[in-house]
């Protein structure tokens, strides 16, 4: 982890392999698929029968769509309040001390998601498992099959609240302002227009650049790259000198991208929590393809 201003938000699979039965540690499993389905833009598939098949050893499932989702919001994938919000993460035995450590088994951003969540409620002792559940798997670490095991109730409760979640308002007063980015952390296909998932008009938000989330990642590994690869890579699309706004389909991929940013030292990030799926549904608001 050297070369970050923030290593801490990110462990790696030694460190989680040390300290897998510390009572203090709570390890969730946050993996959902989205199918492309054209009719609906996706269906959200909650991984919880692939957590039951093999997850790490001691991990709670933890569903990103309903348990730390508002279920009264028309758009998907949401921020709760901080009153639910504590309520949920209280359930899988967070507290204020507890630290946390995110995973998934393909896309990583189901992780950030997670931990963006806790950083949003001023729950800092949060990390990421570089490489998630396919490099643990990889390196023989131990995993067990089953529904996980529950941990006693924790006393987690917002103490602070961010406001790192970006509304409609944000993005339009940002557009043409030298002065904040506005990124894409969709594929270079979605960017432009094409890819499987169309969230009702395709392409961009106008005058926004593009960082997929998953070029930010090894593919040999799925860990994040080295630190100044990383630095390179931001400071190409001019992230790193002015505030960030980060977007995607619905606000996951995007946490990825903020990862990489508030473990480089940038404070001044947000991620628009409606994305595509509010803006593209909106013909008033611009998009461009190409």
């Amino acid at each position: 982890m050297t070369g970050f201003a923030h290593p801490e938000f990110l462990v790696g699979t030694d460190w989680l392999a040390q300290h897998l039965r510390d009572p203090g540690v709570v390890v969730l499993d946050c993996t959902i698929n989205l199918v492309p389905k054209p009719e609906v833009t996706y269906e959200v598939v909650p991984c919880r029968a692939e957590f039951e098949r093999s997850h790490i050893a001691g991990a709670q499932f933890i569903d990103v769509s309903r348990d730390l989702s508002d279920q009264q919001a028309k758009i998907r994938f949401m921020r709760q309040s901080p009153a639910d919000f504590a309520a949920a993460t209280r359930r899988f035995g967070i507290s204020n001390t507890t630290r946390v450590v995110t995973y998934s088994t393909g896309n990583l951003w189901w992780a950030s998601r997670v931990w963006w969540l806790l950083r949003e409620f001023g729950h800092d002792n949060a990390a990421v498992l570089d490489g998630g559940y396919a490099k643990w798997a990889r390196e023989g670490r131990p995993v067990e099959t089953g529904t996980g095991t529950a941990r006693l109730a924790g006393d987690f409760t917002v103490r602070q609240v961010r406001n790192l979640m970006a509304d409609k308002a944000a993005v339009q007063a940002a557009m043409g302002n030298p002065a904040v980015c506005t990124l894409n952390a969709l594929s270079a296909a979605q960017h432009t227009g094409g890819g499987p998932t169309n969230y009702g008009r395709p392409g961009r938000i106008a005058g926004s650049l593009n960082l997929p989330a998953g070029d930010l990642l090894d593919p040999a590994t799925g860990c994040f790259l080295p630190p100044e690869e990383l630095r390179h890579r931001l400071g190409a699309v001019g992230a790193l000198d002015r505030e960030v706004i980060l977007y995607c389909g619905g606000g996951i991929a995007a946490t990825a991208d903020a990862l990489a940013l508030i473990m480089l030292g940038h404070e001044r990030v947000r991620v628009y929590d409606a994305s595509l799926n509010e803006w593209a549904p909106d013909q008033t608001l611009p998009m461009e393809v190409g």
